[in-house]
């Protein structure tokens, strides 16, 4: 069995290679020079999800190769962040000589963050009873040694919290110190130092405004607590319920009181701003209030729908943050008749992958 292959001395070539490669792709709609913003070499990734495997009075983690689908052993993870390194080893041990932990555990899930906290879920093939209860609480002191930790264990249709299944991760945007809570099993950037230059990136785009952001897929909050900054107001839509209780709670926790968050999918969204549909929620929100000129939107890899799509075209100004830069591509095909792009930027969330995270600015066609 072989690691995944991490390989520092070859990191600028490849993010060389990934520049080259949008850039292309970018062309025919901006001549602007791409900005490049790349990652660490290693210890990147922030979560971290491994196969436990079982072989006599051994166990260890291991991935598959998702195009061989070839068992690799992963006595470590380079691309993970130093602090999943260090309690990858820390957790087996502990684990080895109890069997009330070790029974049919399946899965280990690591969510860490740069401040020092550590979010754990072991997942078995059993139900969990009251001496795992005490066992992981033994262990969850044992790991305390090297980060505030949290433990979860899963089961089927089970799930035992030891405190509480989220963790706070604080990183330094544009010179002011922002807290996120990011909950197990909720979507969070999974490179911190890439996100802190996607977020700075769209602030230096937003300087300047007098009026009001509308960002579609928000998340947590990601982008819109540090842009709140730049806007006098923010109205963030977002689908996940567990997403939606998370923004508003991190708009809270870092005394931001400009952001206005409404759960709805982007569709529905669209529907109600072009008179389709009624939505109590967007009454509630009382949208009529928003004066808002700029759009973010940061979509799934499917990219936007045509509906989506004929919603932010009537904005001036479009910041479009794309984890797949092909469905990008199609949406700016549609876009390029009423917008132009006038900023590119490649950032580098998934280095030694094919995958590319990419950002552009459109700003409304005056000929």
């Amino acid at each position: 069995m072989t690691h995944l292959a991490v390989q520092p001395e070859l990191y600028q070539q490849q993010l060389d290679e990934k520049a080259a490669r949008l850039g292309a792709m970018l062309e025919p709609f901006c001549q602007e020079p791409l900005s490049v913003y790349a990652s660490p070499a290693k210890f990147y990734r922030m979560r971290a999800e491994f196969r436990v495997w079982h072989e006599g009075d051994d166990l260890y983690y291991i991935m598959f190769d998702p195009e061989t689908r070839e068992k690799l052993r992963m006595d470590d993870f380079p691309a993970g962040s130093q602090l999943i390194n260090q309690l990858m080893p820390a957790l087996l041990d502990s684990i080895r000589s109890r069997p009330t932990l070790r029974q049919k555990l399946f899965q280990v899930e690591f969510l860490t963050t740069t401040s020092g906290q550590a979010l754990i879920s072991l997942i078995y093939h059993r139900q969990l009873d009251e001496a795992w209860q005490q066992a992981a609480e033994q262990l969850r002191e044992t790991l305390s040694q090297f980060a505030e930790i949290q433990l979860i264990g899963r089961a089927r249709k089970q799930k035992l919290v030891l405190e509480q299944d989220w963790v706070v991760e604080q990183l330094s945007i544009a010179g002011r110190d922002y807290q996120f809570q990011q909950i197990e099993n909720s979507f969070t950037q999974p490179n911190a130092a890439v996100n802190i230059h996607m977020v700075e990136w769209a602030l230096a785009a937003t300087a300047e405004t007098d009026h009001d952001l509308l960002e579609l897929y928000c998340g947590n909050g990601n982008f819109s607590l540090p842009l709140a900054r730049n806007f006098n107001r923010v109205l963030a839509t977002e689908i996940s319920k567990t997403s939606v209780a998370s923004a508003r709670f991190n708009s809270e926790l870092n005394g931001i009181d400009n952001v206005t968050v409404v759960r709805m999918s982007a569709e529905d969204f669209s529907a109600v701003m072009q008179g389709e549909k009624e939505s109590r929620r967007a009454a509630e929100a009382q949208l009529e209030r928003f004066n808002c000129q700029t759009v973010l939107v940061d979509p799934p890899r499917a990219g936007l729908d045509d509906d989506t799509l004929e919603l932010v075209r009537q904005y001036p100004r479009i910041i479009y943050i794309s984890c797949n830069p092909e469905t990008l591509v199609q949406n700016l095909e549609k876009l390029k008749t009423t917008h132009r792009v006038v900023k590119r930027a490649l950032f580098d969330q998934f280095p030694y992958t094919h995958h590319m995270e990419a950002g552009v600015v459109l700003e409304r066609r005056t000929d």
